[in-house]
């Protein structure tokens, strides 16, 4: 059995503060954005690649050093490929949703005003270190 991802994903994507859904076309189930500006793509068979992934924004080196330490789950998309978005399968195996979590947060980081970037620091508890997300 086969679980959908897509509720736990957005659940993460739109607890930051402002992000919007914007209902995809064809291949493309959901784009995730902070002011018109996208941070995550939650992606279904794009252009019959056969994979179920989310497409990020990822810090300078990391798109290569995770591409290298994991092909099996992330990979170079795409279009936004060489600007540094990552790819990561979520038809791998278990799904991390830490990690995913993480992950988009670095993206969301990267996306949103400065200001609104900086809510998400309010949102934490002293002594934690990222935005925790529900089960």
């Amino acid at each position: 059995m086969t679980i959908d991802p897509f509720p736990r994903l957005r659940a993460i994507c739109l607890a930051f503060p402002e992000a919007t859904e914007e209902p995809g076309r064809v291949s493309v189930q959901a784009i995730f954005k902070v002011r018109e500006k996208a941070f995550a793509w939650l992606l279904d068979n794009h252009h019959g690649d056969g994979r179920l992934a989310i497409w990020c924004k990822a810090p300078p080196g990391e798109q290569a050093a995770l591409v290298a330490a994991d092909p099996e789950r992330f990979f170079v998309p795409p279009y936004v490929g060489p600007k540094g978005w990552i790819g990561l399968r979520l038809d791998r195996g278990k799904v991390d949703w830490d990690e995913i979590a993480e992950i988009l947060e670095e993206s969301y980081r990267m996306t949103a005003p400065k200001r609104v970037a900086a809510r998400l620091a309010d949102r934490r508890q002293p002594g934690e270190g990222r935005l925790e997300i529900g089960e």
